[in-house]
């Protein structure tokens, strides 16, 4: 099944060729939905010219005729009807920065990066509005979602928040289909959130299961990670649904229980002794845990929410403290109801 609404469905830009960005462009595609797919490296966009497929990361799935791997961002931009920005966290901003100026007035702009600005912990959609302007229509893409299964066809579900409602459906009638299905939100701080703090929390379930504590000890850790996760994007004034959905709950339980994700091997790799940077070695793409450990345990502090697993990672990442002794503090902490 293609797009519900085709005549809205017009060329769509694809910023960022990783797993997640070529899943979603191959989605688009599949979808019927013409589709420009850039790479920073124009070396890897002749590469993926050639062969028709993303041969670093999804190189057993093709690219659907409707697809089109591009060099040159700044000539692509006023083709388009929409623009999906797919980098790691660290480089959004400077993405943005040379969109700015390229970028037809009102065009939606959206993303499906999972993080905070490293350094400023701000929101992205507070990024969008100060690179692009506080108006501009905008939208983020997030949910339970591994690149592989996506490209693969398998079924999968994610929300789109928008600050406009029309934005958020046109971009849901492009992506969704028969087994990619599309909810709609208007809960940007909770679905930003819910994928930025699942990241940190797949870290400690890592290192659970790295240091072979078993299910009992990763149930917990999800579910006193979503109680973390809860207080502080409600701090935020997130919307509570948003947290037990699909961007939320749904993410954080994938992303702990499965290996597929970075966040949870690195928290493997840390229990097995590891050091940080051996450990990002061996993944070998970008961890957004990391930095979001420090970005959010820093803003729990400002906020003077309590998250002692999200401290715990910190400690493990920045203070030196080993992945045995995180476990220790968390369970020798002081008894308390469960729900204060």
């Amino acid at each position: 099944m293609g797009p519900q609404n085709g005549n809205e469905c017009l060329k769509t830009l694809v910023v960022g060729a990783g797993s997640w960005g070529t899943a979603l462009a191959i989605l688009l595609a599949r979808n019927q939905v013409p589709t420009l797919l850039w790479a920073r490296d124009s070396a890897q966009v002749a590469a993926m010219v050639h062969a028709r497929h993303n041969d670093h990361y999804l190189p057993q799935v093709f690219f659907p005729p409707s697809l089109e791997p591009i060099a040159d961002l700044e000539a692509a931009l006023p083709q388009v009807t929409q623009v999906l920005v797919v980098v790691p966290s660290h480089s959004f901003r400077s993405v943005l920065e040379r969109l700015a100026g390229h970028l037809p007035d009102g065009i939606p702009l959206s993303w499906a990066t999972k993080g905070l600005e490293p350094g400023t912990g701000r929101l992205l959609h507070e990024v969008v509005a100060e690179v692009l302007g506080p108006g501009w229509p905008m939208a983020v893409v997030s949910g339970p979602t591994f690149a592989q299964e996506v490209a693969a066809g398998l079924p999968t579900a994610v929300t789109i928040a928008a600050t406009q409602s029309v934005v958020a459906a046109r971009l849901a009638s492009c992506l969704h289909g028969d087994n990619f299905r599309v909810y709609t939100s208007d809960d940007l701080i909770g679905v930003q959130l819910g994928g930025a703090v699942k990241n940190v929390l797949a870290i400690a379930a890592g290192i659970g299961d790295g240091l072979g504590f078993g299910a009992n000890t990763r149930a917990a850790l999800i579910t006193r990670g979503l109680a973390e996760l809860m207080r502080f994007a409600l701090a935020y004034g997130a919307q509570r649904e948003t947290l037990m959905g699909l961007s939320g709950l749904g993410d954080l339980v994938l992303t702990c229980t499965d290996d597929q994700s970075r966040n949870r091997r690195l928290g493997l790799a840390l229990a097995q002794g590891k050091q940080l940077d051996e450990a990002q070695a061996f993944i070998g793409q970008a961890v957004e845990g990391i930095t979001a450990a420090k970005v959010v345990v820093a803003k729990a502090r400002q906020l003077n929410v309590e998250m002692p697993i999200a401290e715990q990672v910190y400690q493990v990442l920045y203070a030196g403290r080993s992945p045995r002794q995180a476990v220790e503090a968390l369970c020798s902490r002081e008894q308390k109801p469960e729900y204060v």
